[in-house]
Protein backbone atom coordinates (compact mmCIF):
# COMPACT_ATOMS: atom_id res chain seq x y z
CA UNK A 1 0.00 0.00 0.00
CA UNK A 2 2.96 2.49 0.97
CA UNK A 3 4.30 1.41 -2.74
CA UNK A 4 1.47 2.41 -4.16
CA UNK A 5 0.67 5.92 -1.85
CA UNK A 6 4.55 6.58 -3.20
CA UNK A 7 4.23 6.14 -6.73
CA UNK A 8 0.49 7.79 -6.52
CA UNK A 9 2.46 10.91 -5.53
CA UNK A 10 5.38 10.61 -7.98
CA UNK A 11 3.10 10.43 -10.27
CA UNK A 12 1.00 13.43 -9.24
CA UNK A 13 4.97 15.59 -8.69
CA UNK A 14 6.35 14.55 -12.09
CA UNK A 15 2.80 15.45 -14.06
CA UNK A 16 3.28 19.13 -12.51
CA UNK A 17 6.55 19.52 -13.31
CA UNK A 18 5.85 18.68 -16.72
CA UNK A 19 3.59 21.63 -17.03
CA UNK A 20 5.77 23.89 -15.29
CA UNK A 21 8.41 22.84 -17.83
CA UNK A 22 5.64 23.58 -20.36
CA UNK A 23 5.30 27.33 -18.93
CA UNK A 24 9.80 27.88 -18.80
CA UNK A 25 9.10 26.91 -22.35
CA UNK A 26 7.12 29.40 -23.10
CA UNK A 27 8.85 32.30 -20.94
CA UNK A 28 11.38 31.38 -24.01
CA UNK A 29 9.24 33.16 -26.10
CA UNK A 30 10.47 36.37 -23.93
CA UNK A 31 13.64 35.07 -24.48
CA UNK A 32 14.31 35.02 -28.35
CA UNK A 33 11.96 38.39 -28.65
CA UNK A 34 14.71 40.40 -26.48
CA UNK A 35 17.62 38.24 -28.05
CA UNK A 36 16.46 39.11 -31.86
CA UNK A 37 15.62 42.31 -31.22
CA UNK A 38 18.86 43.48 -29.23
CA UNK A 39 20.78 41.73 -31.99
CA UNK A 40 19.36 43.84 -34.76
CA UNK A 41 18.38 47.53 -34.98
CA UNK A 42 16.34 49.60 -33.05
CA UNK A 43 13.89 51.24 -36.25
CA UNK A 44 12.49 47.00 -36.13
CA UNK A 45 12.53 46.59 -32.73
CA UNK A 46 8.55 46.51 -32.85
CA UNK A 47 8.09 44.47 -35.44
CA UNK A 48 10.34 41.82 -34.14
CA UNK A 49 8.49 41.25 -31.00
CA UNK A 50 5.32 41.61 -32.90
CA UNK A 51 6.41 38.63 -34.93
CA UNK A 52 7.61 36.90 -31.62
CA UNK A 53 3.90 36.79 -29.82
CA UNK A 54 2.19 36.27 -33.21
CA UNK A 55 4.23 33.35 -33.42
CA UNK A 56 2.56 31.95 -30.28
CA UNK A 57 -0.82 33.34 -30.79
CA UNK A 58 -0.95 32.31 -34.41
CA UNK A 59 0.56 29.07 -33.76
CA UNK A 60 -1.80 28.11 -31.14
CA UNK A 61 -5.02 28.92 -33.57
CA UNK A 62 -3.35 26.38 -35.69
CA UNK A 63 -2.25 24.09 -33.36
CA UNK A 64 -5.71 23.66 -32.22
CA UNK A 65 -7.26 23.48 -35.49
CA UNK A 66 -4.82 20.65 -37.01
CA UNK A 67 -1.16 20.39 -35.77
CA UNK A 68 -1.72 18.74 -32.46
CA UNK A 69 -4.06 15.79 -34.62
CA UNK A 70 -0.96 15.20 -37.43
CA UNK A 71 1.39 15.18 -33.82
CA UNK A 72 -0.14 13.44 -31.92
CA UNK A 73 -3.18 11.73 -32.96
CA UNK A 74 -3.90 7.93 -33.75
CA UNK A 75 -0.84 6.85 -35.94
CA UNK A 76 -1.37 6.23 -39.52
CA UNK A 77 1.42 4.13 -41.48
CA UNK A 78 4.15 5.79 -39.21
CA UNK A 79 3.76 9.07 -41.11
CA UNK A 80 1.38 11.25 -39.54
CA UNK A 81 -1.36 11.77 -36.91
CA UNK A 82 -5.18 10.88 -37.53
CA UNK A 83 -6.18 14.62 -37.41
CA UNK A 84 -9.23 14.92 -34.40
CA UNK A 85 -11.26 17.60 -32.88
CA UNK A 86 -11.62 15.99 -29.38
CA UNK A 87 -10.62 19.57 -27.84
CA UNK A 88 -13.91 20.51 -28.69
CA UNK A 89 -15.91 16.77 -29.18
CA UNK A 90 -14.38 14.94 -25.57
CA UNK A 91 -12.93 18.35 -23.62
CA UNK A 92 -13.27 15.89 -20.33
CA UNK A 93 -11.27 13.33 -21.56
CA UNK A 94 -8.75 15.58 -23.32
CA UNK A 95 -4.76 15.14 -22.90
CA UNK A 96 -4.71 18.41 -22.11
CA UNK A 97 -1.13 18.42 -20.42
CA UNK A 98 0.45 17.14 -23.93
CA UNK A 99 -1.18 19.56 -25.67
CA UNK A 100 -0.10 22.44 -24.04
CA UNK A 101 3.68 21.03 -23.91
CA UNK A 102 3.55 19.96 -27.81
CA UNK A 103 2.31 23.40 -28.69
CA UNK A 104 4.97 25.22 -26.76
CA UNK A 105 7.36 23.81 -28.47
CA UNK A 106 5.33 24.13 -31.68
CA UNK A 107 5.88 27.87 -31.08
CA UNK A 108 9.56 27.47 -30.34
CA UNK A 109 10.40 25.75 -34.29
CA UNK A 110 8.71 28.76 -35.97
CA UNK A 111 10.34 31.47 -33.64
CA UNK A 112 13.80 30.75 -34.77
CA UNK A 113 12.82 31.68 -38.43
CA UNK A 114 12.44 35.06 -37.18
CA UNK A 115 15.92 36.37 -36.52
CA UNK A 116 17.23 35.07 -39.96
CA UNK A 117 14.66 37.14 -42.01
CA UNK A 118 14.73 39.96 -39.20
CA UNK A 119 14.57 43.27 -40.58
CA UNK A 120 13.35 43.05 -44.18
CA UNK A 121 10.92 40.48 -44.22
CA UNK A 122 6.97 41.39 -45.10
CA UNK A 123 4.50 40.90 -41.48
CA UNK A 124 1.76 38.96 -43.47
CA UNK A 125 4.23 37.10 -44.84
CA UNK A 126 5.97 36.59 -41.53
CA UNK A 127 2.39 35.53 -40.25
CA UNK A 128 1.25 33.01 -43.04
CA UNK A 129 4.99 31.18 -42.91
CA UNK A 130 4.22 30.88 -39.30
CA UNK A 131 0.91 29.37 -39.26
CA UNK A 132 2.05 26.66 -42.29
CA UNK A 133 4.66 25.55 -39.99
CA UNK A 134 2.57 25.52 -36.84
CA UNK A 135 -0.17 23.44 -38.66
CA UNK A 136 1.86 21.24 -41.02
CA UNK A 137 5.29 21.15 -41.12
CA UNK A 138 6.60 20.57 -37.86
CA UNK A 139 3.69 18.03 -36.53
CA UNK A 140 4.27 15.67 -39.39
CA UNK A 141 8.01 15.23 -38.80
CA UNK A 142 7.48 15.50 -35.15
CA UNK A 143 4.68 12.66 -35.10
CA UNK A 144 7.77 10.45 -36.79
CA UNK A 145 10.12 10.79 -33.87
CA UNK A 146 7.52 11.75 -30.67
CA UNK A 147 4.15 10.41 -31.90
CA UNK A 148 4.75 6.74 -32.45
CA UNK A 149 5.92 7.79 -36.35
CA UNK A 150 8.13 5.28 -38.44
CA UNK A 151 11.38 7.25 -36.75
CA UNK A 152 10.41 6.58 -33.47
CA UNK A 153 10.04 2.39 -34.40
CA UNK A 154 13.11 2.20 -35.89
CA UNK A 155 15.15 3.57 -32.23
CA UNK A 156 15.74 7.00 -33.46
CA UNK A 157 16.66 9.19 -30.16
CA UNK A 158 15.85 13.05 -29.73
CA UNK A 159 14.60 13.64 -26.25
CA UNK A 160 14.02 17.41 -26.44
CA UNK A 161 14.58 18.55 -30.19
CA UNK A 162 17.50 19.02 -31.54
CA UNK A 163 16.43 17.60 -34.87
CA UNK A 164 12.54 18.01 -34.55
CA UNK A 165 12.72 22.05 -33.43
CA UNK A 166 16.20 23.50 -33.85
CA UNK A 167 17.35 21.84 -36.98
CA UNK A 168 13.61 21.66 -38.77
CA UNK A 169 13.45 25.97 -37.43
CA UNK A 170 17.19 26.29 -38.40
CA UNK A 171 16.56 24.67 -42.30
CA UNK A 172 13.88 27.07 -42.68
CA UNK A 173 15.98 30.06 -41.24
CA UNK A 174 18.72 29.58 -43.87
CA UNK A 175 15.62 28.74 -46.59
CA UNK A 176 13.84 31.84 -45.36
CA UNK A 177 17.54 34.11 -45.52
CA UNK A 178 18.70 32.80 -49.01
CA UNK A 179 15.02 33.38 -50.77
CA UNK A 180 14.71 37.25 -48.88
CA UNK A 181 18.42 38.12 -49.66
CA UNK A 182 20.51 40.54 -47.70
CA UNK A 183 19.83 43.23 -46.09
CA UNK A 184 20.82 46.29 -47.99
CA UNK A 185 24.78 47.22 -47.14
CA UNK A 186 25.99 43.79 -46.04
CA UNK A 187 27.40 42.91 -49.01
CA UNK A 188 29.72 45.07 -51.15
CA UNK A 189 30.11 43.74 -54.53
CA UNK A 190 31.78 44.47 -57.60
CA UNK A 191 30.93 44.99 -61.24
CA UNK A 192 30.90 41.07 -61.64
CA UNK A 193 28.47 40.50 -59.12
CA UNK A 194 30.89 39.41 -56.72
CA UNK A 195 30.78 39.83 -52.85
CA UNK A 196 34.51 42.11 -51.89
CA UNK A 197 33.67 42.80 -48.48
CA UNK A 198 30.86 41.89 -45.59
CA UNK A 199 29.44 44.89 -43.64
CA UNK A 200 28.83 44.48 -39.93
CA UNK A 201 25.47 45.73 -38.61
CA UNK A 202 26.01 45.53 -34.92
CA UNK A 203 22.68 45.06 -32.85
CA UNK A 204 21.54 47.98 -31.03
CA UNK A 205 21.08 46.71 -27.70
CA UNK A 206 23.31 43.69 -26.22
CA UNK A 207 22.39 44.43 -22.68
CA UNK A 208 18.55 42.94 -24.33
CA UNK A 209 20.56 40.07 -26.20
CA UNK A 210 22.17 39.15 -23.22
CA UNK A 211 19.09 39.31 -21.04
CA UNK A 212 17.09 36.88 -24.01
CA UNK A 213 20.11 34.20 -23.58
CA UNK A 214 19.54 34.36 -19.74
CA UNK A 215 15.76 34.15 -20.15
CA UNK A 216 16.55 31.25 -22.90
CA UNK A 217 19.22 29.18 -20.76
CA UNK A 218 16.47 29.51 -17.87
CA UNK A 219 13.88 27.90 -20.05
CA UNK A 220 16.09 25.16 -21.35
CA UNK A 221 15.70 23.50 -18.11
CA UNK A 222 11.95 22.98 -18.98
CA UNK A 223 12.94 22.41 -22.57
CA UNK A 224 15.08 19.53 -21.57
CA UNK A 225 13.72 18.40 -18.55
CA UNK A 226 10.26 18.34 -18.80
CA UNK A 227 9.60 14.99 -19.85
CA UNK A 228 12.08 13.09 -17.14
CA UNK A 229 10.26 10.90 -14.75
CA UNK A 230 12.56 10.13 -12.19
CA UNK A 231 14.18 12.65 -9.93
CA UNK A 232 17.75 10.97 -10.89
CA UNK A 233 17.31 11.51 -14.52
CA UNK A 234 15.75 15.21 -14.26
CA UNK A 235 18.90 15.36 -12.27
CA UNK A 236 21.74 14.26 -14.62
CA UNK A 237 19.56 16.03 -17.41
CA UNK A 238 20.27 19.44 -15.50
CA UNK A 239 23.90 18.78 -15.27
CA UNK A 240 24.30 18.18 -19.16
CA UNK A 241 22.28 21.02 -19.42
CA UNK A 242 24.70 23.06 -17.34
CA UNK A 243 27.73 21.88 -18.65
CA UNK A 244 27.60 21.97 -21.96
CA UNK A 245 26.41 25.51 -22.80
CA UNK A 246 29.18 26.59 -20.47
CA UNK A 247 31.90 24.58 -22.27
CA UNK A 248 30.47 25.82 -25.89
CA UNK A 249 31.19 29.45 -23.97
CA UNK A 250 34.14 29.10 -22.96
CA UNK A 251 35.20 27.35 -26.02
CA UNK A 252 34.29 30.26 -28.37
CA UNK A 253 35.52 33.03 -26.07
CA UNK A 254 39.13 31.40 -25.88
CA UNK A 255 38.64 30.76 -29.47
CA UNK A 256 37.51 34.71 -30.48
CA UNK A 257 40.34 35.49 -28.43
CA UNK A 258 42.73 33.94 -30.14
CA UNK A 259 41.75 35.27 -33.94
CA UNK A 260 40.35 38.12 -33.36
CA UNK A 261 42.30 39.68 -30.40
CA UNK A 262 39.17 40.21 -28.15
CA UNK A 263 36.85 38.04 -26.62
CA UNK A 264 33.71 38.86 -28.67
CA UNK A 265 30.45 39.56 -26.62
CA UNK A 266 28.07 38.35 -29.31
CA UNK A 267 29.42 35.59 -30.40
CA UNK A 268 29.43 34.35 -27.08
CA UNK A 269 26.11 34.78 -26.64
CA UNK A 270 25.23 32.80 -29.32
CA UNK A 271 27.55 30.02 -27.98
CA UNK A 272 25.80 29.40 -25.00
CA UNK A 273 23.03 29.39 -27.34
CA UNK A 274 24.85 26.33 -29.69
CA UNK A 275 25.80 24.80 -26.55
CA UNK A 276 22.27 24.46 -25.56
CA UNK A 277 20.81 23.42 -28.69
CA UNK A 278 23.41 20.65 -29.24
CA UNK A 279 22.65 18.76 -26.27
CA UNK A 280 18.73 18.55 -26.56
CA UNK A 281 19.01 15.54 -28.37
CA UNK A 282 20.89 13.83 -25.77
CA UNK A 283 20.84 15.35 -22.49
CA UNK A 284 18.75 12.33 -21.06
CA UNK A 285 21.47 9.53 -22.44
CA UNK A 286 25.07 11.45 -21.97
CA UNK A 287 27.37 11.32 -19.01
CA UNK A 288 30.00 14.63 -17.57
CA UNK A 289 32.27 13.89 -20.55
CA UNK A 290 30.23 14.06 -23.17
CA UNK A 291 28.28 16.97 -22.65
CA UNK A 292 31.98 18.69 -22.14
CA UNK A 293 33.24 17.01 -25.84
CA UNK A 294 29.24 18.06 -27.16
CA UNK A 295 29.60 21.91 -25.66
CA UNK A 296 33.24 22.73 -27.11
CA UNK A 297 32.28 21.53 -30.57
CA UNK A 298 29.32 23.69 -30.44
CA UNK A 299 31.34 26.03 -29.73
CA UNK A 300 33.69 26.56 -32.52
CA UNK A 301 30.89 25.03 -34.83
CA UNK A 302 28.74 28.41 -33.92
CA UNK A 303 31.90 30.82 -34.49
CA UNK A 304 32.59 28.27 -37.92
CA UNK A 305 28.38 28.80 -39.12
CA UNK A 306 28.55 32.77 -38.70
CA UNK A 307 32.18 33.03 -40.76
CA UNK A 308 30.98 30.31 -43.69
CA UNK A 309 27.45 32.10 -44.02
CA UNK A 310 28.91 35.79 -44.40
CA UNK A 311 31.95 34.67 -46.26
CA UNK A 312 31.27 31.52 -48.22
CA UNK A 313 27.07 30.95 -49.10
CA UNK A 314 26.86 34.96 -48.34
CA UNK A 315 23.58 34.53 -46.53
CA UNK A 316 22.65 37.42 -44.54
CA UNK A 317 21.59 36.04 -41.19
CA UNK A 318 21.29 38.70 -38.54
CA UNK A 319 20.87 36.98 -35.45
CA UNK A 320 22.77 33.67 -36.00
CA UNK A 321 20.09 31.59 -36.61
CA UNK A 322 21.37 29.01 -38.35
CA UNK A 323 24.81 28.51 -36.87
CA UNK A 324 23.28 27.97 -33.33
CA UNK A 325 20.27 26.12 -34.55
CA UNK A 326 20.25 24.10 -38.01
CA UNK A 327 24.09 23.55 -37.54
CA UNK A 328 24.21 22.65 -33.61
CA UNK A 329 20.85 20.81 -33.96
CA UNK A 330 22.57 18.77 -36.45
CA UNK A 331 25.78 17.64 -34.36
CA UNK A 332 23.46 17.31 -31.21
CA UNK A 333 21.16 14.51 -33.01
CA UNK A 334 24.66 12.69 -34.18
CA UNK A 335 25.86 13.14 -31.26
CA UNK A 336 23.23 10.60 -29.58
CA UNK A 337 24.67 7.91 -32.05
CA UNK A 338 28.27 8.63 -30.59
CA UNK A 339 28.15 9.91 -26.51
CA UNK A 340 24.53 7.41 -25.27
CA UNK A 341 26.20 5.76 -22.43
CA UNK A 342 23.70 3.08 -20.62
CA UNK A 343 25.36 4.52 -17.32
CA UNK A 344 22.35 7.77 -17.91
CA UNK A 345 19.61 7.33 -14.97
CA UNK A 346 16.24 6.54 -17.60
CA UNK A 347 18.78 5.58 -20.04
CA UNK A 348 16.07 3.90 -22.73
CA UNK A 349 17.51 3.60 -26.67
CA UNK A 350 16.18 0.14 -28.20
CA UNK A 351 15.87 -0.84 -31.68
CA UNK A 352 12.81 -2.29 -33.31
CA UNK A 353 13.86 -5.49 -31.71
CA UNK A 354 14.17 -3.92 -28.28
CA UNK A 355 18.34 -4.68 -28.51
CA UNK A 356 19.28 -1.63 -26.45
CA UNK A 357 21.68 0.52 -28.14
CA UNK A 358 25.04 2.65 -27.00
CA UNK A 359 26.81 5.32 -28.68
CA UNK A 360 29.78 4.25 -30.48
CA UNK A 361 32.57 6.19 -28.17
CA UNK A 362 30.98 3.77 -25.59
CA UNK A 363 31.05 0.65 -27.42
CA UNK A 364 27.88 0.54 -29.42
CA UNK A 365 29.35 0.63 -32.95
CA UNK A 366 27.92 2.76 -36.00
CA UNK A 367 24.46 0.90 -35.58
CA UNK A 368 22.66 4.10 -33.33
CA UNK A 369 25.03 6.87 -35.05
CA UNK A 370 23.27 5.42 -38.78
CA UNK A 371 20.05 5.49 -36.76
CA UNK A 372 20.37 9.14 -35.81
CA UNK A 373 21.69 10.30 -39.19
CA UNK A 374 18.77 8.43 -41.15
CA UNK A 375 16.42 10.26 -38.63
CA UNK A 376 18.66 13.93 -39.36
CA UNK A 377 18.53 13.54 -43.32
CA UNK A 378 14.58 12.74 -43.04
CA UNK A 379 13.61 15.54 -41.20
CA UNK A 380 16.11 17.79 -43.08
CA UNK A 381 14.49 16.57 -46.95
CA UNK A 382 10.85 17.02 -45.19
CA UNK A 383 11.51 20.61 -43.78
CA UNK A 384 13.98 21.77 -47.28
CA UNK A 385 11.04 20.61 -49.57
CA UNK A 386 7.75 21.66 -47.53
CA UNK A 387 9.76 25.10 -46.68
CA UNK A 388 11.15 26.31 -49.92
CA UNK A 389 7.03 25.52 -51.23
CA UNK A 390 6.09 27.55 -48.74
CA UNK A 391 8.17 30.55 -49.02
CA UNK A 392 7.44 30.41 -53.56
CA UNK A 393 3.75 30.45 -52.46
CA UNK A 394 4.05 33.14 -50.75
CA UNK A 395 6.80 34.75 -52.92
CA UNK A 396 4.76 34.46 -55.72
CA UNK A 397 1.20 35.58 -54.13
CA UNK A 398 2.00 38.11 -51.26
CA UNK A 399 5.61 38.88 -51.66
CA UNK A 400 8.47 38.11 -48.74
CA UNK A 401 10.55 41.19 -49.20
CA UNK A 402 9.56 44.82 -48.10
CA UNK A 403 10.46 47.56 -50.33
CA UNK A 404 13.74 49.16 -50.06
CA UNK A 405 12.42 52.29 -48.78
CA UNK A 406 10.89 50.50 -46.34
CA UNK A 407 13.75 48.46 -45.26
CA UNK A 408 15.59 51.70 -45.08
CA UNK A 409 13.25 53.77 -42.74
CA UNK A 410 12.41 50.58 -40.93
CA UNK A 411 9.70 48.23 -40.13
CA UNK A 412 8.54 49.94 -37.00
CA UNK A 413 7.29 52.40 -39.00
CA UNK A 414 6.46 51.30 -42.12
CA UNK A 415 4.99 47.74 -40.84
CA UNK A 416 3.30 48.92 -37.77
CA UNK A 417 3.17 52.90 -37.48
CA UNK A 418 5.13 52.54 -34.95
CA UNK A 419 7.38 56.39 -34.61
CA UNK A 420 9.74 54.45 -32.25
CA UNK A 421 9.35 51.22 -29.55
CA UNK A 422 11.73 53.66 -27.96
CA UNK A 423 9.65 56.83 -27.72
CA UNK A 424 11.48 59.66 -26.27
CA UNK A 425 14.49 58.71 -26.95
CA UNK A 426 16.65 59.86 -30.05
CA UNK A 427 17.69 57.60 -32.61
CA UNK A 428 19.77 57.68 -35.00
CA UNK A 429 21.60 54.48 -37.69
CA UNK A 430 23.11 55.19 -40.44
CA UNK A 431 25.95 52.57 -40.36
CA UNK A 432 26.27 50.45 -43.59
CA UNK A 433 22.19 51.47 -44.14
CA UNK A 434 21.94 53.97 -46.76
CA UNK A 435 23.60 52.07 -50.22
CA UNK A 436 20.41 51.83 -51.54
CA UNK A 437 19.82 52.15 -55.23
CA UNK A 438 16.37 54.40 -55.54
CA UNK A 439 13.22 52.72 -57.59
CA UNK A 440 10.05 54.52 -57.16
CA UNK A 441 7.29 55.64 -59.86
CA UNK A 442 7.23 59.28 -60.56
CA UNK A 443 4.87 61.71 -60.31
CA UNK A 444 6.39 64.25 -62.48
CA UNK A 445 6.31 61.72 -65.64
CA UNK A 446 9.82 62.21 -66.35
CA UNK A 447 12.47 60.19 -64.15
CA UNK A 448 15.79 61.26 -65.88
CA UNK A 449 17.03 64.66 -64.87
CA UNK A 450 18.60 65.73 -68.75
CA UNK A 451 14.83 65.44 -69.76
CA UNK A 452 13.03 67.23 -66.88
CA UNK A 453 12.38 70.61 -67.76
CA UNK A 454 13.04 73.55 -65.14
CA UNK A 455 9.50 73.42 -63.92
CA UNK A 456 9.61 69.47 -62.99
CA UNK A 457 13.61 69.84 -61.79
CA UNK A 458 12.22 73.06 -59.61
CA UNK A 459 9.41 70.81 -58.51
CA UNK A 460 11.27 67.90 -57.16
CA UNK A 461 14.78 69.78 -56.19
CA UNK A 462 13.56 73.62 -55.10
CA UNK A 463 16.36 75.25 -53.91
CA UNK A 464 16.13 78.29 -51.78
CA UNK A 465 18.95 80.93 -51.66
CA UNK A 466 19.79 84.61 -50.92
CA UNK A 467 22.03 86.77 -53.27
CA UNK A 468 24.85 84.98 -54.44
CA UNK A 469 27.82 87.34 -54.62
CA UNK A 470 30.52 85.67 -56.75
CA UNK A 471 32.31 82.27 -56.93
CA UNK A 472 35.10 83.77 -54.44
CA UNK A 473 32.10 84.14 -52.11
CA UNK A 474 32.13 81.51 -48.96
CA UNK A 475 29.19 79.91 -49.15
CA UNK A 476 26.94 77.47 -46.85
CA UNK A 477 25.08 74.79 -48.79
CA UNK A 478 22.61 73.13 -46.79
CA UNK A 479 20.84 69.97 -48.48
CA UNK A 480 17.79 67.98 -46.64
CA UNK A 481 16.43 64.78 -48.59
CA UNK A 482 15.64 61.22 -47.78
CA UNK A 483 18.11 58.50 -46.38
CA UNK A 484 18.38 56.70 -49.60
CA UNK A 485 19.94 59.59 -51.48
CA UNK A 486 22.80 59.82 -49.14
CA UNK A 487 25.84 57.44 -50.87
CA UNK A 488 25.05 59.29 -54.14
CA UNK A 489 25.02 62.38 -52.62
CA UNK A 490 27.93 62.23 -51.10
CA UNK A 491 29.65 60.61 -53.71
CA UNK A 492 28.69 63.39 -56.39
CA UNK A 493 30.14 65.95 -53.68
CA UNK A 494 33.38 64.12 -53.47
CA UNK A 495 33.72 64.38 -57.32
CA UNK A 496 33.13 67.74 -57.24
CA UNK A 497 35.53 68.51 -55.17
CA UNK A 498 34.03 69.04 -51.69
CA UNK A 499 35.54 66.76 -49.31
CA UNK A 500 34.08 68.11 -45.93
CA UNK A 501 30.65 67.81 -44.80
CA UNK A 502 28.38 67.49 -42.00
CA UNK A 503 25.69 64.97 -42.23
CA UNK A 504 22.61 64.74 -39.52
CA UNK A 505 19.42 62.58 -39.52
CA UNK A 506 16.72 64.53 -38.96
CA UNK A 507 12.90 64.39 -39.35
CA UNK A 508 10.70 66.43 -41.13
CA UNK A 509 8.34 66.33 -44.22
CA UNK A 510 7.18 68.61 -47.07
CA UNK A 511 4.86 67.36 -49.88
CA UNK A 512 5.21 63.96 -49.16
CA UNK A 513 3.58 63.50 -45.82
CA UNK A 514 4.15 61.27 -43.24
CA UNK A 515 1.78 58.35 -42.82
CA UNK A 516 -0.89 58.87 -39.73
CA UNK A 517 0.62 57.42 -36.29
CA UNK A 518 -1.63 55.19 -34.28
CA UNK A 519 -0.98 53.83 -30.76
CA UNK A 520 -3.65 51.74 -29.48
CA UNK A 521 -5.67 52.68 -31.53
CA UNK A 522 -5.25 56.44 -30.95
CA UNK A 523 -4.48 58.36 -33.92
CA UNK A 524 -1.38 60.79 -33.02
CA UNK A 525 -0.16 63.72 -34.39
CA UNK A 526 2.77 62.87 -35.97
CA UNK A 527 3.50 63.29 -40.00
CA UNK A 528 7.45 63.40 -40.18
CA UNK A 529 9.63 61.15 -42.02
CA UNK A 530 13.09 60.25 -41.64
CA UNK A 531 15.82 62.60 -43.21
CA UNK A 532 19.14 64.04 -44.12
CA UNK A 533 20.62 66.78 -43.69
CA UNK A 534 24.23 67.71 -45.67
CA UNK A 535 25.64 70.48 -44.79
CA UNK A 536 28.59 71.92 -46.39
CA UNK A 537 30.80 75.35 -46.76
CA UNK A 538 32.23 76.58 -50.39
CA UNK A 539 34.50 79.14 -51.34
CA UNK A 540 36.68 77.92 -54.09
CA UNK A 541 34.07 75.57 -55.92
CA UNK A 542 31.19 77.90 -57.38
CA UNK A 543 28.38 77.29 -55.67
CA UNK A 544 25.94 77.23 -58.77
CA UNK A 545 28.18 73.70 -59.52
CA UNK A 546 27.31 72.46 -56.20
CA UNK A 547 23.37 73.33 -56.42
CA UNK A 548 23.78 71.66 -59.89
CA UNK A 549 25.45 68.64 -58.50
CA UNK A 550 22.97 68.10 -56.19
CA UNK A 551 19.74 68.44 -57.71
CA UNK A 552 20.93 65.63 -60.73
CA UNK A 553 21.85 63.23 -57.88
CA UNK A 554 18.50 63.73 -56.00
CA UNK A 555 16.30 63.82 -58.55
CA UNK A 556 13.98 61.09 -59.62
CA UNK A 557 11.12 62.60 -60.86
CA UNK A 558 8.90 62.92 -57.69
CA UNK A 559 7.75 66.00 -56.32
CA UNK A 560 9.80 65.91 -52.63
CA UNK A 561 12.49 64.55 -54.09
CA UNK A 562 14.49 67.15 -51.26
CA UNK A 563 15.50 70.87 -50.82
CA UNK A 564 18.52 72.84 -50.97
CA UNK A 565 19.44 76.21 -49.04
CA UNK A 566 22.19 78.21 -49.83
CA UNK A 567 23.25 80.99 -47.81
CA UNK A 568 25.99 83.45 -48.58
CA UNK A 569 27.56 84.11 -45.46
CA UNK A 570 29.24 88.07 -44.62
CA UNK A 571 31.71 89.01 -41.87
CA UNK A 572 33.41 85.74 -41.18
CA UNK A 573 36.67 84.50 -41.58
CA UNK A 574 38.11 80.92 -42.28
CA UNK A 575 39.88 79.42 -39.34
CA UNK A 576 41.01 76.42 -41.30
CA UNK A 577 42.05 76.38 -44.56
CA UNK A 578 42.83 73.40 -47.26
CA UNK A 579 40.10 70.97 -48.65
CA UNK A 580 36.74 72.58 -50.16
CA UNK A 581 34.39 72.00 -47.45
CA UNK A 582 35.99 73.22 -44.39
CA UNK A 583 33.32 73.99 -41.87
CA UNK A 584 35.37 75.49 -38.90
CA UNK A 585 34.61 79.10 -39.20
CA UNK A 586 34.52 82.28 -36.72
CA UNK A 587 32.71 85.85 -36.65
CA UNK A 588 34.99 88.53 -38.29
CA UNK A 589 36.65 90.79 -35.49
Amino acid sequence: MSEEILSAIDSSVFGVWFLIGAALVFWMQAGFAMCEAGFTRAKNTGNIIMKNLMDFCIGTVVFILIGFGLLLGEDMMGIIGRPGFDIFTNYANFDWSNFVFNLVFCATTATIVSGSMAERTKFISYCVYSAVISAIIYPIEAHWTWGGGFLAQIGFHDFAGSTCIHMVGGISALIGAAFLGPRIGKFERNARGEVVKVNAFPGHNLTAAALGVFILWLGWYGFNGAACTTVEQLGSVFVTTTIAPALATVTCMIFTWLRYGKPDVSMCLNASLAGLVAITAPCDVTDAFGAIVIGIVAGLLVCFGVWFLDYKLHVDDPVGAVAVHCLNGIWGTLAVGLFATNAAPGYSIADAAGNEMTGLFYGGGFKLLGIQFVGFAAAAAWTAVTITITFVAIKAILGLRVSEEEEITGLDATEHGLASAYSGFALMDISNTLNMSVNENTDLGVDEYDKATEFQKNASVPVVTGPVKSDSAIHKVVIVTKLSRYDKLRKAMNELGVTGMTVTQVMGCGVQKGSGQKYRGVEMDVTLLPKIKLEVVVSKIPVEDVIEAAKRTLYTGKIGDGKIFVYSIDNVVKIRTGEEGVLALADAE
